[in-house]
Parts: C-alpha cells; structure tokens; sequence
C-alpha cells in the first residue's frame, strides 16, 4: 500500500495513483509505480498528486541582500568576503550554496574616500556588513553609500586584542587597547556593537568621507596597484606606528592625485537611459554600454520590454552609422595563385566602389597564399558581391566569399 495524501515520504517511497489523478512535481513514475524523489508531504490537488517538499528554500544572496562576512583574502583591488550569514533573509542563518559562498569587493566600494588597496580599509579576518550589488557572473559587494555597512569588528593585527574606534587623529579611526597598533578601517555604525546597532551611533563619521589623507599618510598608503602586504598602512605586524624607509616612500612629483596614474577616461552615453556617463575605455558602436543603475536594472529584471526594445534599436542604428564609416570588409577564400590583386579588385568593382582591395602574400616566397580582403564603402554592394560571386570561378578555381569577421570566428569553427 503506497503512500496517500497528507503522508509524510521520502525518496524512494511508493505513492498511491488512481487512474482519475496524475503525476506531479516531486513524484517519477516508472514501470507503472509512482515512487517519491523529495522529501515532504503528498498533497492532492486539482486532479494532480505531488510531493510538496519540506526543504527550506535556497539561501542563495541576491542582489540587494544585506549580509554579513568575514575578510577571507586582500587582493591589489579587491577585498574577499566569506559570506556567514544573510541578513535580510528569514532563513538566513542556512548554508550557501558554495558557488555563492565568496564576494569581491572592490576598492571603489568601500567608503566614500580615496583608497588605492583593498588592505587600506580593510585586514584579513575583519568581519563586515554588506551589501550584495552583483550576482553573475561573480557576486561583488559594497560597503559604501549605507552607515550601517562597514566593519563591525576588528582584531589588532600585533596582539589580537579587539581594536576600539578612535578619534585623536585625522588619518586613524581604530587603535588596540594593549598595544600601540593604530589603523584605518571602513567603520560601519555597528562597529563594535554587532547586530543591534544604537540609534546614537555615529561611528561611519570617522570614515571622513571625501576628506583627503594627509601628506604623511598618503605616502604610505598602497599606491602603484601594491599588494597590501607591501603598504605600511597595511602591514599586518606593525601598523603604521614604525618608520617607514625611504625605499617605500612615493615621489608624487611627477604623479596625479594620490600618487597613482590617471586612466585616461571616455565621454560615453548609457544605450538604456541615455544619460551621459565616463567609461575608462573606448566605447564601440553597437555594444551595449550602461550606467550602473540600469546594468543593475537589467540585471534584476525590472528593466521593461519597451526599454529593452529601444535600447535594441539605439544599438542597430549606431551599428550602420560606423559601418558607413568604415565600410564592409569581405573575405575572399579559395583564389588561384595566379590571380593577380589588381584582377581581384576589377572583379568585384563591378558590384560597387571598393575602398581598399588586398591579397595576401607570402613574405618570403612572395607567391600569393590564396585569400584576400575586399573592403567596400556600403553594406549593400558588399551583399550583392556575396550574392554574385559567391563559389564563382576564377582562373578555373572556385572562390569563396563572405562577410569577414574581425576575430575569424566563422573560419576558425569551419575548419574545427
């Protein structure tokens, strides 16, 4: 007698089906036996048996998700937590998935103050409240923009004693109790408190957000991309309390703000809400380029179809605007050795104005290596040449021709 509706199964248990009801989620049938692969209760309904199931659903962060983690690794921009707990989720005290387990969180998102390394606000072990911005491909989170995220507490990296906030100097939120160790942590409200954080609190303040670090201390922060291990204002022996050699000094003469290059810096327009924006790289005309709020729109999916749609358009139309500008370049495949350029071109000329024609030569032999490039001023000559002599012949060899891609793609999987 298998099992009914408002038993308890687990996998492997048998489970009653009459001929009036049907199989469900949580319940395979196989050689006529309906057997259970959840555990949970059999519930009836709608002419429909199935398993609902007892597990509590995923702890998995989302974007949004307020957590809390401990600094697992500093890296030269980036800082990386193991998620403990989430915060905002009823069952968040449950094991993530381990795929999820890790954030970054990069230098820009750690308070509102310029921090050239991760180990300048932050130390291994330090346990932080964040807030998760990113989940695909990788999760990323911020502890910037929220008083109550930041660094809830922190061990003296010389002795272990917990650190205290402090606020004697401009360049130190945090100094030990025991021994002379003083630093720089991205303070959260909570600091020292835990979860429960009083309504008085005001410790974010000693971030000194947008404040700039003094001569001494900024000469000893993690400039050039240093690996926090070789900034003295993370050194996690000593603090900044001993004398820093000259070797680790930074000439910032010949150097923008901080002592670091700037990157040079793009005028761009975001293709989702068209609203100006700085990328620090060339923007390409036909690829999608979003600000922040809209990536982060897009990626939740509150981003409407009508928005996406226009977008879709925005980008088509900025594809053939660069392509009348660069014009359409061809691959020419399978051409006899015979075939001189000069040929090539007259060959195609006919279907268009040609900006540039090229066959391609063996440097050493001098003898042609069967293939060109012929490049016309509009797409719609460079199709009626793919129409018209495409597997055409010349001088007895049939020719291919097609639209070149610019990483040879289409070629390259061919010949796989």
């Amino acid at each position: 007698m298998g099992a009914s509706a408002g038993d308890h199964v687990t996998p492997g248990v048998e489970v009653s089906i009459n001929d009036s009801l049907e199989a469900g989620s949580g319940i395979q049938v196989s050689n006529n036996r309906a057997v259970a692969v959840l555990s949970g209760t059999v519930v009836e309904k709608s002419g429909m048996i199935s398993i609902q199931s007892s597990a509590p659903p995923q702890n998995s962060p989302e974007i949004g998700d307020v957590v809390i983690g401990e600094v697992n690794r500093l890296n030269e921009k980036t800082a990386e937590i193991r998620i403990l707990h989430i915060e905002s989720k009823e069952l968040g005290h449950r094991d993530i998935p381990a795929l999820k387990l890790f954030a970054d969180i990069y230098v820009s998102e750690l308070v509102d103050r310029f921090i050239p390394s991760a180990g300048d606000a932050l130390r291994k072990r330090d346990v932080v409240r964040a807030q998760i911005i990113n989940v695909e491909p990788m999760l990323k989170a911020s502890t910037k923009g929220n008083p109550d995220l930041g660094v809830l507490h922190a061990s003296c990296p010389p002795c272990g004693e917990s650190l205290s906030p402090s606020r004697e100097e401009p360049d130190f939120n945090v100094e030990c109790p025991r021994c002379d160790y003083r630093g720089f942590r991205a303070l959260s409200n909570g600091f020292g408190h835990g979860f429960s954080i009083p309504e008085d609190s005001n410790l974010y303040e000693l971030n000194r957000s947008g404040q700039r670090w003094t001569q001494e201390a900024e000469s000893m922060l993690g400039h050039d991309g240093a690996r926090p291990y070789l900034s003295p204002v993370a050194d996690h022996r000593r603090g900044w309390s001993h004398e820093v050699p000259e070797s680790a000094r930074r000439n910032r003469s010949s150097r923008s703000r901080g002592g670091r290059p700037q990157r040079e810096m793009f005028e761009a327009t975001c293709t989702l809400c068209s609203n100006p924006a700085k990328v620090p790289f060339k923007p390409t005309p036909g690829k999608p380029l979003r600000c922040r709020p809209c990536m982060e729109k897009v990626e939740s999916g509150e981003a409407n179809r009508e928005e996406l749609s226009k977008e879709r358009e925005t980008l088509k139309k900025a594809k053939a605007n660069s392509e009348k500008g660069l014009g359409v370049k061809l691959f020419v495949g399978g051409i006899s050795y015979e075939a001189t350029e000069s040929e090539i071109k007259d060959l195609f000329s006919t279907h268009g104005t040609i900006k540039e024609a090229h066959l391609a030569m063996d440097s050493e032999s001098g003898r042609s290596k069967g293939f060109a490039f012929i490049t016309f001023e509009n797409k719609k000559d460079a199709l009626a040449a793919i129409k018209a002599l495409n597997k055409s012949e010349l001088k007895g060899r049939r020719i291919s021709v097609e639209e070149s891609k610019s990483s040879g793609g289409k070629r390259r999987s061919r010949r796989r």
